[in-house]
C-alpha cells in the first residue's frame, strides 16, 4: 500500500503550501521505464470539521471532501502554515475542535510543519524538548511562546526523525523532498525535483534567505561555472578554476555564488558529490573505491567521512539500506 499523507487544511491556511505536498509526494512513483511507477504516497486534504469549505489567505475557498477522520489512517500528517491560528498563535493552545482533530492521529505517525504550521505541533506537545525551526520572521516570538521547544530561526528545515518542521513558503518544497529521498532515495527525490523544476537538493542546514540581497538583474551569475563542474565532479576542482569559467576573481566569484546558491562553493561541491555517490550506491554494483572516485571523493575512507557527516550512515549501509527497500516495492 501507497504511504498514506494526510495534508491538515486549517482555516486562513496559505493555497501555495498546501500544495507542496499533493506535488511532491503525489507524483513521486517508482522507478520504472517511461515513468509508469506506481505511486508511492496517497496524498488526502482533510479539516478539522465534517468536509465543506475551508478559508484561505487569499480571496477564495477550497472545499475540502475529508474530515478529521482521514488523520486517523495516516502514516504521516502535514501541517502547512495558516493566518488564522487564533489561540493556538497568540497563547500557544489548541481549540477543542483542533485537540480533538489531532487526538485521532495514531501514535508513531510521523508529523511534519510547514512554516508555522509548526504552531500547531507545538501547542500539541509534539515539539517538547525538541528541535524545531518556522519562517524567521516569527522565529522569536515561537521561542517566546514555547520556550521548550529549541528553536533554530536560521535553516530551512529539521529532521528529528518522527517530526519534521520547515521554514516558511518554498522550504517545504526542500522538506517534502527530503522525505522523498529518505524514504525512497536520491533517484526518486531527483526525478521529482526535475519535474518539478527545482533544485534537486538544498541542505537543511542550509541558512533561510534572511538579510541576503537579490543580485541586481545585470550582475553575471555563477551558473556556468556550476555546470562546468557538475560535469567533472570526479576530477580535483579548483576555486580559480571556478571563477575563471565566468571571467571573475575568486574574490567576486566566491561572493555572486553564496548571494545566488546561499553556500559557499566548496560547500556546494561537497553536496553535489554526496548527492552523486548517493546515486550511485542506490543504482549501480560500483565497488565503495570506485563511487568515491567517480563521486570525486578520491578514497573510500574520505566518502565514509563525508557521508556520515551527511546522513549518519556509512556507504555500505546506505547502499543495503536502499537496495533492502527497492526489493520490498
Amino acid at each position: 500500500m501507497p504511504h498514506r499523507v494526510a495534508v491538515l487544511a486549517l482555516d486562513g491556511l496559505l493555497p501555495f503550501e498546501l500544495g507542496i505536498p499533493h506535488r511532491i509526494f503525489g507524483r513521486s512513483l517508482e522507478p520504472a521505464p517511461g515513468n509508469k511507477g506506481a505511486k508511492l504516497y496517497e496524498v488526502v486534504t482533510c479539516s478539522i470539521r465534517p468536509p465543506g469549505p475551508v478559508r484561505t489567505d487569499s480571496d477564495y475557498a477550497i472545499l475540502v471532501e475529508h474530515g478529521p477522520e482521514a488523520l486517523a489512517t495516516a502514516d504521516t500528517v502535514v501541517i502547512p502554515a495558516s493566518y488564522e491560528l487564533g489561540p493556538v498563535f497568540e497563547e500557544g493552545r489548541l481549540t477543542e475542535e483542533l485537540a480533538a482533530a489531532l487526538a485521532l492521529i495514531r501514535p508513531g505517525t510521523r508529523m511534519v510543519s510547514i512554516c508555522t504550521g509548526s504552531y500547531v505541533l507545538a501547542a500539541a506537545g509534539y515539539l517538547d524538548g525538541r528541535p524545531a525551526t518556522t519562517h524567521w520572521s516569527s522565529a522569536d516570538h515561537f521561542q517566546r511562546l514555547f520556550p521548550q521547544v529549541r528553536v533554530d530561526p536560521d535553516v530551512l528545515f529539521i529532521d528529528d526523525g518522527d517530526v519534521l518542521t520547515s521554514a516558511g513558503v518554498a522550504a517545504g518544497i526542500d522538506l517534502c523532498l527530503h522525505l522523498v529521498r529518505r524514504d525512497h532515495g536520491a533517484a526518486v527525490a531527483n526525478e521529482i525535483a526535475r519535474r518539478t523544476v527545482v533544485p534537486p537538493h538544498r541542505d537543511g542546514g542550509q541558512a533561510q534567505y534572511i538579510h541576503r540581497p537579490v543580485p541586481e538583474p545585470q550582475f553575471a551569475t555563477t551558473t556556468a561555472a556550476r555546470a562546468w563542474a557538475l560535469g567533472r565532479l570526479d576530477r580535483p576542482i579548483q576555486l580559480r578554476d571556478m571563477a575563471r569559467q565566468e571571467s571573475m576573481s575568486v574574490r567576486t566569484f566566491t561572493r555572486r555564488f553564496r548571494e545566488e546558491v546561499g553556500a559557499s562553493p566548496g560547500q556546494w561541491l561537497t553536496q553535489q558529490r554526496v548527492e552523486r555517490a548517493r546515486h550511485l550506491l542506490e543504482t549501480s554494483d560500483l565497488s565503495i573505491d570506485q563511487v568515491a572516485r567517480d563521486a570525486g571523493f578520491g578514497t573510500a575512507t574520505s566518502l565514509r567521512q563525508h557521508l556520515q557527516a551527511a546522513l549518519g550512515v556509512p556507504p555500505t549501509v546506505y547502499r543495503r539500506t536502499f537496495r533492502a527497500s527497492a526489493d520490498t516495492q
